[in-house]
């Protein structure tokens, strides 16, 4: 697994990391042992990230991986926390907390959920508009000097907020979605981060499985799955996005490769400073995952993938209109 580096202070990851969001909530059902067999596959293959929430099923992926991590050196792993989103019982979200109490209190469930001494990367998952990025940032940066947490991170917030971030403490990433379908951080935010010295960890790489492969209109979606009430999953925006894939598959097929492959690697070509998460929930999907390291894109791939899938091409948004709504990423 080759290493690609977070922040300015040397530290790194490898080069995909493995997001472990649907192993506990949004995709539908899930299978406890079958994930946990995944995180050690994942670790066993040289994968060294794994990013989380604490609001992820509420609880249940951080003491999914505290299963899943123990017998295994805490040092050789590095856990990546989102925080700040807030719930009701019946599982829908109700807001952010950025408050610096509700951070420490955040954190301090996290580290007994999870069962160890300290966090790698702490990150707010939601700007919260009530709630200066200076206070939320100072909070964590006080975690870090007491030794609770060793790096920071961002989330969804555009160039104005990160600047401002980092000037109170270092960041080290920015989660963002970044895919051939979502390429909006190309205009300012990347550039933004390039100049400061943050990397980049790329969610969303497969688009919710819409640039897998193995999306069909025929897919049956259970009322768990949120990926029914997004626009690019919906009517017509669906076959256009569905049209782009197949242009997809045609070029993976020359190169021997999946559509999958491909899609990642071309996250992977975009910069040495882009870590894709890969959500994978099974095995096979986290070895699919993994082939596209030793997929070589040269410029004529490039060129002719960019022109089957050219920037704004996707139909549809990626959020629905109220949770694009809550993406400071988004602001104009």
């Amino acid at each position: 697994m080759l290493s690609r580096q977070i922040g300015t202070d040397g530290a790194t990851v490898g080069a995909i990391g493995l997001g472990c969001m649907g192993m506990s909530d949004f995709y539908g059902t899930v299978d406890r042992a079958e994930s946990i067999a995944t995180i050690h596959a994942a670790l066993d293959a040289g994968i060294t990230l794994l990013d989380t929430g604490d609001f992820y099923g509420m609880g249940h992926n951080e003491l999914l991986l505290h299963e899943a991590l123990a017998g295994r050196r805490r040092e050789d792993v590095f856990i990546g926390v989102k925080f700040g989103a807030l719930r009701s019982p019946d599982g829908s979200f109700i807001g952010f907390d950025g408050r610096p109490a509700a951070v420490k209190t955040f954190l301090a469930y996290t580290l007994k959920r999870l069962g160890t001494d300290y966090i790698d990367l702490y990150q707010p998952a939601r700007l919260d508009p009530t709630v200066p990025i200076e206070d939320t940032i100072e909070a964590v940066s006080e975690m870090v000097q007491a030794g609770y947490v060793k790096h920071i991170g961002l989330s969804e917030v555009g160039a104005e907020v990160i600047r401002r971030a980092h000037a109170i403490h270092p960041i080290s990433w920015l989660q963002i979605e970044y895919s051939l379908l979502s390429r909006g951080i190309e205009a300012e935010i990347l550039p933004t981060v390039r100049e400061l010295g943050i990397a980049v960890t790329a969610y969303g790489v497969l688009s919710r499985g819409l640039l897998s492969g193995h999306w069909s209109k025929e897919r049956s979606d259970t009322a768990q799955d949120f990926r029914g009430h997004l626009p690019r999953f919906s009517g017509e925006n669906l076959d256009h996005n569905l049209s782009l894939v197949e242009a997809l598959r045609q070029l993976a097929q020359a190169k021997n490769a999946t559509v999958a492959q491909v899609a990642i690697a071309w996250v992977l070509s975009q910069g040495t400073d882009i870590i894709p998460l890969i959500g994978a929930r099974r095995r096979d999907r986290l070895q699919e995952a993994l082939g596209a390291l030793n997929l070589q894109l040269n410029q004529d791939d490039l060129a002719q993938i960019e022109a089957a899938i050219p920037p704004d091409a996707a139909a549809g948004d990626r959020y629905d209109a109220g949770q694009m709504a809550l993406l400071n990423s988004e602001k104009v």
